[in-house]
């Protein structure tokens, strides 16, 4: 068999997903833990049997994409803007909060200024997947808590995006005016997309799924193609795909079909998230770890550690209830995917070094799988152990 076909490629993957994923529920373990792992075991740093790690990184993308469009299937814009009212002191006081801590840290063990500015900025951003994927569809959909956690995740993408763009501007020594306007660009593309895609649901979108909705085969196209189309236009626009694709779903929520193509929709996301969560084992070099493991550990410490504490007291400022601030401080207490992406676009504007990309690198991995842990042992989740605690 041909080691470098994509077909092989995913018979490695999903079939060893298949086993790992089997020894996890009979060791009681996480199934994301399983796919990570899996990454790591047969990834260019361990059996390298699978190497292509950027086509399957991008085709993994895709299930983060479809994660978002599901969220916003089941979002009224108006919910949407009252949330992100309530979360955006929360959000933006405990980024800032994060980016200090990630900052003392990294100045702590000798990097530079600008190292530690990009590390400080890697650590503000919670993981989209680990706290939706492991929220329960009832409680994220209908309950208090899946509104604010949404609204604290669309506004941290926000501010990813503000960050990759500050550092692709540092990267390529263009002039202030320039990196301004590229700043400012996506904010002012924001709600021209959002009314863009409004007026084309309305007119037609709509029309179209009314006409010929006993075609089942036919909705679920079209979904597939306004999903992807919106994201893609969002990046093209300065934004990112997830934004995009979170506006898709929106903008179609009203619609009585918006239940039939979220259902259709899942086990489709899942394909790719399995791909996204083996992509970011297999990249993770593991030879390398000793180099920065100190700082690693005590990163992935305080960020299990002090996140959680930060949003359970600004949501108690916020009059929010104790148990729902924990609750949501849990879901929230690791890295994102974002400090992957942030590690891998520092370093090739040459901003870091490679033990500084190593550092977020080692510190998002560990808190993902010990977050993915706490949050499954301890709190309801689909896929928890416990039949206590698995809802969906």
């Amino acid at each position: 068999m041909d080691g470098g076909s994509i077909t092989f490629s995913f018979f490695l993957i999903f079939t060893g997903a298949a086993i790992f994923a089997s020894v996890a529920l009979y060791t009681r373990q996480p199934l994301i833990i399983a796919y990570i792992a899996l990454g790591a075991a047969i990834g260019p740093y361990g059996a390298s049997l699978v190497t292509d790690l950027k086509l399957l990184s991008d085709i993994g993308h895709v299930g983060i994409i479809f994660l978002l469009f599901l969220l916003g299937l089941d979002m009224q814009p108006r919910a949407l803007l009252a949330t992100l009212r309530k979360s955006t002191v929360v959000g933006l006081a405990s980024s800032a909060i994060f980016a200090l801590m990630g900052f003392a840290v990294a100045r702590l063990f000798g990097f530079s200024a600008l190292e530690s500015l990009v590390i400080g900025a890697a650590m503000m951003f919670s993981s989209t997947i680990i706290g939706i994927k492991l929220l329960p569809t009832t409680i994220l959909h209908h309950r208090h808590i899946g509104e604010l956690m949404i609204g604290l995740l669309l506004l941290q993408d926000l501010l990813a995006i503000m960050v990759l763009v500050l550092l692709g501007a540092a990267g390529g020594n263009k002039a202030e005016d320039t990196m301004l306007w590229e700043i400012a660009f996506p904010f002012l593309a924001l709600p021209l997309l959002g009314a863009g895609a409004w007026l084309a649901v309305r007119y037609v979108l709509l029309p179209l799924i009314t006409r010929f909705d006993r075609f089942h085969e036919y909705i679920f196209l079209v979904a597939l193609g306004w999903c992807l189309g919106v994201a893609e236009v969002a990046e093209l626009a300065g934004l990112s795909a997830e934004i995009g694709a979170f506006l898709a779903g929106i903008t179609i929520a009203t619609s009585p079909i918006s239940q039939y193509i979220a259902v259709n929709l899942k086990p489709l996301r899942d394909f790719f998230l399995i791909l996204f969560f083996f992509s970011v084992g297999a990249r993770f070099e593991l030879a390398l770890l000793s180099t920065v493991l100190l700082p690693a550990l005590l990163l992935s410490v305080l960020v299990l550690g002090v996140k959680p504490v930060v949003y359970r007291y600004l949501l108690k400022g916020m009059s929010e209830k104790r148990v729902l601030a924990w609750d949501l401080g849990f879901r929230l207490g690791q890295a994102s995917e974002f400090s992957l992406l942030i590690a891998y676009v520092a370093i090739a504007n040459g901003l870091i070094g490679q033990s500084a990309s190593l550092l977020i690198q080692a510190t998002t991995i560990i808190t993902l799988l010990a977050s993915s842990y706490i949050v499954v042992l301890n709190y309801p989740t689909p896929i928890a152990i416990s039949d206590r605690l698995r809802r969906d």
